[in-house]
């Protein structure tokens, strides 16, 4: 299979002034930054829920916790994905119990890497609410998942995929759409 560029969607101001309103959403809709938390679903999702966290503190002058979770071991398609998985670490420095948690992730696609990071988070405590952000709503739901907050939607066939990029992975801050070409050997 081979993935060729077809257009950016979003460069990297566009991408500052989403998350900057954003931002502001998440705190307008929670009244405030009290017992407000953000958790990143790696690996995108923490870059974006620190960049969120920063565009917080600029409106309420108050750092919030940001928490970064792994959801490998709750993938429903973890034995389609890799005999050996990489599992790498939840780093979530607070109690979750009775905190408003917001799920942070790149691509909301088919609402199952959503699934699978509301169990991690309820494995860890009992949050008050949990809501979910994300850079990109590209449709195609699988299960009933639907984002809180949302930077844009893109309207894709499921011959594209949206290619997020970062600068903290990546080295620049980018979302374009390829197309799957799948290649006939």
């Amino acid at each position: 299979m081979n993935i060729q560029e077809k257009t950016v969607v979003m460069g990297e101001n566009e991408i500052r002034r989403t998350l900057v309103r954003i931002a502001h959403e998440i705190v307008e809709k929670n009244k405030g930054i009290a017992d407000l938390a953000l958790v990143g679903i790696r690996t995108r999702g923490v870059f974006l829920a620190k960049r969120l966290a920063q565009e917080i503190f600029k409106i309420e002058k108050k750092e919030i916790p940001v928490g970064i979770l792994d959801i490998t071991l709750y993938r429903d398609d973890l034995s389609q994905v890799s005999r050996q998985p990489l599992v790498r670490k939840t780093e979530i420095p607070f109690d979750v119990s009775q905190k408003k948690i917001v799920l942070v992730d790149d691509v909301l696609y088919t609402g199952r890497t959503t699934r699978a990071a509301m169990d991690a988070i309820v494995d860890l405590g009992r949050p008050q609410v949990i809501q979910l952000a994300v850079l990109i709503d590209r449709g195609h739901r699988e299960l009933p998942i639907r984002a809180d907050y949302i930077g844009k939607n893109i309207p894709t066939s499921k011959k594209e995929i949206i290619k997020v990029k970062l600068t903290e992975v990546d080295g620049e801050d980018q979302v374009g759409i390829a197309i799957k070409d799948i290649e006939i050997t």
